[in-house]
């Protein structure tokens, strides 16, 4: 079972060689060094490797329904840009 643990500095340099393959293999999930009671200093393991990421892209693809008639490109806000265009900058509604 990993768990956290806390140790101290001097027991940390004595120590020092075993604790890191300790925390890579997930038999400490965290290891915090502490001197004169106050942390210094925080171990963990490094976050695993996103080797996913690439099923991410294109995986929203034919999710989007919409007429085949309707053009995306076309401006959405075009009356309401109309409108904020009429009054000059800085004038008071």
């Amino acid at each position: 079972m990993s768990a956290a643990r806390t140790i101290t500095a001097t027991e940390f340099k004595a120590t020092c060689l075993d604790l890191p393959d300790q925390v890579g293999s997930g038999a400490i999930t965290r290891l915090t060094v502490t001197k004169r009671g106050k942390p210094i200093a925080v171990v963990t393991a490094p976050p695993p490797e996103r080797a996913d990421i690439e099923a991410l892209f294109g995986s929203m693809a034919g999710s989007v329904v919409a007429p085949p008639d309707f053009d995306f490109t076309a401006p959405a806000f075009e009356g309401v840009m109309e409108a904020a265009m009429d009054e000059p900058p800085g004038a008071a509604a």
